[in-house]
């Protein structure tokens, strides 16, 4: 018998082919839930990863690709007396990011609108760079670690944060433009770029923390 898809069944997978799909770059309405969403799931990726990172006081951090902001407070939560940077590629981004950290912003907190292919920062500005659940959507890794590699400071950090480390997932069949990489391939890319000291943490079911340091 031929399955007939009823009217309210195809309009549940638009909303969700929709709110998937603001993943990537969040836009409007459907965009301000999506962020929503993320800085709530992202929370236990983050505390965990961010445990790997020896962090010191007073650092300059940036996060790219930062989202709904709350990496940025998780972040100064680990520095006492950092100064966090966060940039975006969507507008709509910045805006809740900017609004998630009022109390500090433009003191300790400062969010821009920008690309990981192109950073709108200095050479040698940050301590650390973070990029939590974003490298998926990177369409140029390697020039974006190159872009990584040079607003960092010498001997600095950079962190990837990932909760799908499997190439093949089901994700990337519901989020347009979402490529996922296994730590081994980011490594790879990374020690292409130069970058050196690569360490690989992982924790089950899929959740992978690769951290590095410019030469």
């Amino acid at each position: 018998m031929k399955t007939v898809n009823k009217p309210e069944d195809r309009r549940e997978s638009g909303l969700l082919s929709r709110l998937c799909s603001n993943f990537a770059h969040p836009r409007g309405a459907m965009g301000r839930i999506a962020l929503a969403m993320m800085n709530s799931w992202h929370g236990p990726l983050t505390n965990w990863g961010l445990g790997y990172i020896p962090f010191r006081d007073g650092w300059t951090i940036l996060d790219v690709g930062c989202g709904g902001g709350r990496t940025l407070q998780r972040l100064l939560g680990r520095s006492k007396g950092a100064t966090v940077y966060g940039v975006d590629i969507s507008e709509e981004s910045v805006a809740k990011a900017r609004k998630v950290n009022a109390k500090l912003l433009d003191a300790r907190v400062f969010v821009r609108q920008g690309s990981a292919t192109e950073l709108p920062y200095a050479d040698s500005t940050f301590d650390l760079v973070t990029a939590v659940e974003t490298v998926y959507f990177w369409r140029d890794l390697p020039r974006c670690f190159e872009e990584v590699k040079r607003v960092l400071k010498p001997g600095g950090l950079f962190a990837i944060l990932l909760e799908v480390s499997s190439p093949d997932c089901v994700w990337t069949r519901v989020v347009d433009g979402m490529t996922t990489y296994s730590p081994e391939q980011l490594r790879e890319f990374l020690e292409q770029g130069s970058f050196r000291d690569v360490e690989i943490h992982r924790k089950k079911p899929s959740y992978a923390t690769i951290i590095c340091k410019r030469p």
